[in-house]
């Protein structure tokens, strides 16, 4: 484990033949990046929210193949497939709500399945095509950014939900990815930061990541939100997303929906953004993405200046996620463009390529 000054969420280290990423558990008090030789480890980061963010979920499952190749003692093809599918499972298995996780594998193991050859140049194939993912991913948040960007004028307050900057992907990002490019082309933007509970990534991830653009920004309760919205002070929300239905409902952290219903009452355009590969057009309607519901201890565990928050022997309830009807989505941003309703139409263009 070393520390070191780095901005890439995940990488594949060429020398080590090993998978590294920022442990995002620790932040902003640590940055500190940690190292993976074992599929059965970037399982656990997965799962654990080492590594979070649909994006980065589905770069961190292809480098896990990658992995999983190098371990298998495979000499055949068949064997060497026959291993991957295994490791494939596991690895889809970790975390259920963001389809780009299912998207990575499906991706990788296309290219075993049809794969004829030596079993090495397999094991080749798998580490070059999730550098491919990882790459491509960098380059779809910057093209998402450039068309999310027209949407914001200066003078903005914008309010913002979560984490889905460079840490929820490769590198740049989604929704914070489009404020960042915002500021980068001097616009005069403010952020409004919900904290996101129970795991706080907007106070903690996104707070930490606009310090480091130079954004100016505040950070709010997530039940300011409203308060904030009712009173004017607000022209924009952005929000990313982790799995997007064909009629445009979105599946994103926890507290979105409250957010979008405050947004929608007060004239206020809510915006999601996300790359083509978050939207699953198998599904007719946001009612059928599975919601994971993590551990109770999340949100019974905080504490403050030493103190627990919760009386001992209680119980709670932690979905992950909410989903977001797409009556109360102004649009969607997509590397291929800007998405307006009709989303059943719109969307499979947008994943076509057909939008621009």
């Amino acid at each position: 484990m070393k520390v070191e000054s780095k901005m890439r969420t995940i990488e594949w280290n060429y020398k080590k033949n090993s998978v590294e990423m920022i442990d995002q558990r620790l932040l902003p008090g640590e940055f500190i990046i940690v190292e993976y030789t074992d599929f059965r480890d970037v399982v656990y980061a997965i799962r654990d929210m080492v590594i979070r963010g649909a994006p980065a979920i589905g770069a961190a499952a292809a480098f896990g193949m990658a992995l999983a190749a190098r371990q298998s003692q495979a000499s055949t093809i068949e064997g060497l497939r026959s291993d991957l599918r295994l490791a494939g499972q596991g690895l889809g298995d970790a975390r259920p709500t963001a389809v780009n996780l299912a998207w990575a594998l499906l991706r990788i193991l296309g290219i075993v399945e049809q794969f004829q050859g030596d079993p090495d140049d397999l094991r080749e194939r798998v580490l070059l095509e999730a550098q491919i993912i990882a790459d491509e991913d960098v380059e779809i948040n910057k093209r998402m950014a450039e068309y999310g960007a027209t949407l914001i004028e200066s003078g903005d307050t914008i309010i913002h939900h979560c984490n889905t900057g460079a840490l929820a992907t490769v590198d740049w990002g989604t929704a914070l990815g489009v404020i960042r490019m915002a500021h980068e082309q001097g616009k005069n933007i403010h952020v409004l930061v919900d904290e996101t509970r129970p795991r706080l990534q907007g106070s903690r991830l996104t707070a930490w990541e606009l310090k480091r653009y130079g954004v100016p920004f505040d950070v709010i309760a997530d039940n300011a939100a409203g308060y904030f919205l009712k009173s004017g002070q607000v022209q924009k929300v952005f929000f990313g997303a982790d799995r997007v239905a064909s009629n445009g409902d979105v599946a994103n952290k926890i507290g979105t929906y409250m957010l979008a219903l405050a947004a929608k009452d007060n004239q206020v355009p809510a915006y999601s953004v996300v790359p083509t590969s978050t939207i699953d057009l198998s599904l007719i309607h946001g009612g059928q993405i599975p919601i994971e519901e993590r551990d109770p201890a999340e949100v019974l565990d905080l504490e403050k200046k030493g103190r627990p928050m919760s009386p001992e022997g209680i119980s709670a309830r932690n979905p992950a996620f909410d989903v977001t009807p797409n009556r109360l989505i102004t649009a969607i941003v997509t590397e291929n463009g800007i998405v307006q309703p009709p989303y059943e139409a719109n969307l499979a263009r947008a994943v076509e390529g057909l939008l621009i």
